[in-house]
């Protein structure tokens, strides 16, 4: 009985990891909606966060090894500095403001952002680096407080109207330091350990496969058909917030 369960557990990593891995080598973002809520299935959170963030790693270093000439390193760069800006903002966020009510205007948010675009059809757009900080301390600020910092970015990267190549290199050079950092304070908090070695060991064959598999879609997709699964990811990840707002349970 132990032996199924261990066997079962081990094949549901496998497939979140080769899920969450596709989706972030296709598009740059999005994998942490996906792993860490399905490998809480299978472990504690404790465990799967930052199992989630060594899978983050390894992607962001194989597709930066790749396509560095694609990454817009100012951008990159200046986006990190404003989000470790906001990640204080972000803690006092999650201490005084409820958590539903928080969501629910990040959700709100973001799906006016991927209606609107999807109406506009490319006229609304950045054209310099000007609002970059606001973008970067909103990463700061959700990432912070509820480890959701992918959207902001993305729908930064969508509105300067980067390729779908230098979309996900940048944001790549983005994720490897954060992520870098993130590891960091789970080492600090004793939240590193063995089985989360071994989990992220026998899950890298599929972690590599998802990265190659995601390249092949990248690759693949038109720029205006990028742009619309860029958008239509982002429409799906504020529904799922908005469920989480209408339904989760109250905190705070």
């Amino acid at each position: 009985m132990l032996a199924w369960k261990a066997m079962s557990s081990a094949i549901l990593v496998a497939a979140v990891m080769l899920l969450a891995t596709t989706v972030r080598s296709a598009f740059g973002f999005g994998e942490a909606l996906i792993a860490v809520p399905l490998l809480a299935l299978a472990m504690p959170v404790a465990t799967a966060a930052p199992l989630a963030v060594l899978a983050s790693i390894t992607v962001a270093a194989i597709i930066l090894i790749q396509d560095w000439r694609e990454v817009h390193f100012h951008s990159a760069g200046r986006l990190l500095l404003w989000t470790l800006l906001g990640i204080p903002f972000g803690l006092l966020l999650l201490k005084l403001f409820p958590e539903r009510a928080a969501k629910g205007l990040l959700a709100g948010t973001i799906l006016f952002f991927s209606a609107r675009s999807f109406r506009s059809s490319g006229n609304f757009s950045l054209r310099d680096d000007r609002r970059l900080w606001l973008f970067g301390l909103a990463a700061g600020v959700l990432g912070g407080a509820y480890g959701i910092n992918g959207p902001p970015l993305a729908v930064y990267g969508s509105l300067r109207g980067w390729s779908r190549k230098t979309f996900r290199a940048t944001l790549q050079g983005y994720f490897l330091p954060a992520s870098l950092a993130g590891m960091f304070g789970f080492w600090c908090a004793g939240l590193w350990t063995a089985r989360v070695d071994y989990f992220y060991l026998r899950s890298l064959p599929e972690i590599i496969a998802g990265v190659a598999l995601g390249g092949a879609i990248n690759r693949r997709l038109e720029a205006e058909r990028f742009r619309r699964a860029v958008q239509l990811g982002l429409g799906l990840i504020g529904l799922l917030l908005l469920i989480q707002a209408a339904f989760g349970p109250a905190k705070g």
